[in-house]
């Protein structure tokens, strides 16, 4: 065990405080009490973290005090195992602080606030090629994980519904619904909390470490509510294909009879796809895509608290899951999990669609899919690493041919393999044979020494023998920050390759190796030899 699992931090601290006199030791209630460096400023006696103070201090001493405390997180900009947006321009942040107190669910109050709602859930429609606008239908949610929820559940109820017309049982065997061993907690989520059997498809290396849509019609029957397809998953992302998965079901549905839909969870590629790739298949335009979620706090680029789901039309969307209400002044309709919840990220959405326009994002996705592209070439170029994420490689044998032959438009993202721009890595073969004790965990340990968090972890069920490397490249990535990580993570390795554990190579770690570093810089040598004089006592 740990030596540090035996130690309480905050009874060390508390038995280093000084005494009130020589041999009186002072044993507080309460061990957990947070004393602050302004406490003789602003007068304010040491304040319990674990319970409510007696008596509270001033606004702007308990601003000092917390905004203090929060400065030890770690910096929004270096955080790559996230996909969650963190910059919006200054004017979005004054709309949003404007609108901070309003309650999206009081429509009768916030009335033109719901009517930008609606907004969003139109242009979203339209985006995802719903076959009618007006016919759609929609709400914000406080996340994917939300709104994957009420994906399942309108699929689950029109199961029900269809059975019980058939004189079947909703009981016996009971539902199922059918994913990738690769999808989001979310979707697992669903399945437990809702009583619905969750069937997970085995992912292989030649899957791409996605739902491999033949092997799941091995896991569907006449009790699967539904299929979830993952536009963009989270571990390499890859976009698990759509089309390919609608096509078996169809001709399923044409032997059996039985119709089973899809739910396209596009948290990430829902603000992707149809911006770098308008031309990809994966939503409306497939019949049997009867609803679609996304999160507008990832490449939606708005801050963390939206998210969206919506229904080709209002058939797919059960009555009994629409509540009517008559008592905030007027009748006013919800379909969501939350009850209340704040306005200003749908009023922030709505920003980004007005300010931004389909130009505006596609410009962003481009730009994250190009600095992604340049990581993983980097990184493959160095020989420590494998990329197992797809989105740096020309699509399909003739693209391959094409390079070959009469050049390869690099700057075409139509020429790669669509897809998220996330970076996944792992130690190639050469490297774990040639340095075996190296552990590729050590990776992550030494990079959150410089300031990057990139996680290392196993891939799903059937690989999780193997670990991998994650960066997600956001807005925010720069080609130079993308220099820099280069840089950090192969002075990380290479100190692993020569020192063999952590600590050893923690040690010898020096500023950053990049470009910039040679640029007006002295070389080693050029100053004169110390003579000690300021090193000496006065």
């Amino acid at each position: 065990m740990a030596l540090s699992k035996h130690l309480n931090p905050d009874k060390l601290v508390q038995d280093a405080l000084d005494n009130k006199g020589p041999g009186i030791h002072i044993h507080s209630s309460t061990n957990h009490h947070a004393v602050h460096a302004y406490g003789a400023r602003y007068g304010t006696q040491p304040i319990p973290k674990y319970r409510l103070p007696s008596k509270g201090v001033g606004a702007e001493t308990a601003y000092q005090l917390i905004h203090d405390e929060l400065s030890l997180d770690g910096t929004p900009a270096l955080n790559l195992a996230s996909f969650v947006h963190t910059w919006m321009p200054k004017e979005a942040n004054q709309l949003m602080m404007e609108n901070i107190s309003k309650n999206l669910i009081d429509q009768d109050e916030y009335p033109m606030t719901q009517v930008l709602h609606t907004r969003c859930i139109s242009i979203l429609a339209d985006l995802w090629h719903a076959p009618s606008t007006h016919q759609a239908i929609g709400t914000a949610t406080t996340g994917s994980s939300e709104a994957v929820q009420l994906g399942g559940l309108a699929m689950k109820r029109i199961w029900q519904e269809k059975r019980k017309a058939a004189g079947k049982s909703i009981h016996e065997p009971g539902p199922n619904i059918v994913m990738g061993a690769n999808a989001q907690v979310a979707l697992e989520k669903f399945a437990r909390y809702f009583d619905v059997e969750a069937r997970l498809v085995p992912i292989s290396e030649e899957s791409h470490y996605r739902l491999d849509p033949t092997r799941a019609m091995e896991y569907i029957d006449e009790n699967t509510i539904g299929v979830y397809v993952i536009l963009g998953s989270t571990y390499t992302g890859h976009y698990e294909p759509v089309k390919e998965m609608a096509a078996l079901l169809d001709d399923y549905e044409k032997r059996t009879g039985h119709s089973v839909p899809i739910h396209v969870d596009a948290a990430s590629g829902g603000f992707i796809a149809p911006f770098a790739t308008p031309t990809l298949e994966w939503d409306f335009r497939i019949p049997r895509v009867v609803s679609i979620n996304s999160s507008g706090h990832k490449f939606g680029l708005a801050y963390a608290g939206v998210g969206w789901a919506v229904w080709r039309a209002q058939e797919f969307l059960p009555k009994d899951l629409i509540f009517e209400l008559h008592y905030l002044g007027s009748v006013e309709y919800s379909f969501s999990l939350n009850f209340s919840r704040p306005a200003h990220p749908i009023i922030a959405q709505y920003f980004n669609f007005v300010h931004l326009g389909r130009e505006g994002y596609r410009s962003v996705a481009l730009q994250d899919l190009k600095n992604a592209r340049l990581l993983s070439r980097a990184l493959e170029k160095s020989g420590f690493f494998t990329v197992l994420s797809d989105i740096h490689r020309p699509a399909g044998k003739l693209a391959t041919a094409f390079k070959s032959s009469v050049g390869f438009d690099e700057e075409n993202v139509d020429n790669y393999v669509p897809g998220l721009p996330v970076v996944s890595f792992r130690f190639s073969d050469d490297f774990r044979k040639k340095y075996p004790d190296v552990q590729q965990k050590w990776v992550q340990m030494l990079l959150r020494a410089k300031g990057w968090i990139v996680p290392n972890y196993e891939l799903a069920h059937n690989l999780q023998n193997v670990e991998i490397l994650r960066v997600v490249v956001r807005e925010n990535m720069s080609a130079v920050m993308v220099d820099r990580l280069v840089a950090d993570i192969l002075e990380v390795v290479d100190g692993l390759a020569k020192e063999d554990t952590p600590m050893r190579a923690l040690a010898v770690l020096h500023g950053r190796k990049t470009v910039e570093n040679h640029h007006g810089r002295l070389e080693e040598g050029s100053g004169s030899i110390p003579s000690g004089t300021y090193s000496r006592q006065c």
